[in-house]
């Protein structure tokens, strides 16, 4: 292999290669090219099994109990179709690096990248092959975790919920938010396994003066029909200046904008919404009022994150381990997964800056992208020098 890449004509290294009527210059991809990308995702592919096989291994061992009382069906096909995805898209960025140094490390113990190098191709170029390849893995992270997984999600926690711990929240106390502009809901409690509301009140107001009220000793939503409420012992109460009017009834069937999974939100209920969904019910709790959408917030700011994650890390991977050292290839992937899980780490910590409401999501999810592109950009710079 070393031979070969000794030999391959300056034209092939170029950039651009002449063909066409006229000789226009059009953009190819050259033997080199397609050598480094080739190694680059064949070992993004094979790292990404390994670790996966692993994960799978000790969430085996934890879950046993729950594997053994669930059906195999379930199992395999609610479970672990989305959990292998689920994780493999979530630890991504460390993948990345790890199949960026591991087999830039062994082009560079081989002596292969010095003689690239001799060949007149300059680092610049050299680094040309790894953001395709790292262009094709982002692609294909951002399509994932925005819109394939989410809905994969849903089985997932389900699972979990009803075989492993259920996480899901099954009732709340004084829940108070805006249905609509104007319309002001109050409820003293909400119970998930019958879908009812006890001591139920909705206030209208108009210019900042209520002019209406309507309460009812037990609100049940119909999961059957969207934002279907049949209200029992009901009273509208209808105020016009100083008059007032009153109507009352046994049972009311009514349309009101609101469902449960608007005000109780369980863990990871953010994980199962695509990216315009997540828009969508963000834009939609805000108006309402709702205080505790951090984490929906959060989920959406990391999704773009990890996206451009891809290129920091891969800049920084060719840039450690493109020279040869005297600890070998080991060195380097230390050196590459110490860098990976800190960078894990660190946008663990700013996220939870985010929930705390020090910063926002936005900031807090880019700050670890910019720390490592500034480490990335200073290798680079060290290492074409």
């Amino acid at each position: 292999m070393r031979q070969r890449i000794k030999s391959i004509p300056p034209m092939l290294l170029s950039p651009f290669r002449k063909c066409g009527r006229g000789g226009r210059s059009i953009f190819r991809l050259t033997i080199l090219d397609r050598y480094i990308l080739r190694q680059f995702l064949g070992t993004y592919v094979l790292a990404t099994l390994l670790f996966l096989a692993v994960i799978a291994m000790f969430d085996i061992t934890e879950k046993l109990d729950a594997f053994l009382t669930a059906p195999l069906s379930e199992t395999l096909f609610d479970y672990f179709a989305s959990f292998l995805p689920y994780f493999a898209n979530q630890l991504s960025p460390l993948f990345v690096f790890i199949a960026v140094i591991f087999f830039t490390s062994k082009l560079a113990g081989n002596s292969e990248i010095i003689a690239i190098l001799s060949s007149g191709v300059s680092y610049k170029r050299l680094l040309r092959p790894y953001m395709i390849g790292a262009a094709i893995l982002a692609a294909l992270t951002f399509l994932l975790s925005n819109y394939i997984i989410p809905p994969t999600n849903v089985a997932r926690i389900a699972y979990t919920n009803k075989y492993v711990r259920n996480k899901s929240v099954e009732s709340g106390a004084n829940i108070q938010l805006m249905a609509s502009p104007g319309n002001v809901v109050y409820m003293s409690r909400f119970e998930n396994y019958n879908k009812t509301a006890y001591r139920f009140s909705m206030d209208h107001f108009s210019d900042k003066t209520i002019t209406s009220r309507l309460t009812a000793r037990t609100a049940r939503y119909d999961s059957t029909r969207q934002y279907h409420w049949r209200l029992n012992d009901y009273m509208i109460r209808d105020f016009n200046g100083m008059q007032e009017s009153v109507r009352r009834g046994t049972t009311l069937d009514t349309v009101i904008p609101i469902e449960p999974k608007d005000f109780l939100i369980s863990a990871n209920d953010q994980e199962t919404l695509t990216t315009p969904q997540l828009n969508e019910y963000i834009k939609k709790q805000r108006m309402r009022g709702v205080a505790n959408i951090k984490a929906f917030e959060i989920e959406r700011e990391r999704r773009y994150a990890a996206t451009a994650a891809a290129f920091i890390l891969t800049l920084i991977g060719m840039s450690l381990s493109s020279k040869k050292v005297k600890g070998g290839m080991g060195l380097n992937i230390g050196i590459g997964l110490a860098l990976s899980f800190s960078y894990i780490l660190f946008s663990t910590v700013t996220s939870s800056l985010a929930i705390n409401g020090l910063t926002t999501p936005f900031i807090a999810m880019e700050i670890p992208n910019v720390v490592y592109l500034l480490i990335g950009i200073w290798l680079f710079r060290r290492v074409s020098r």
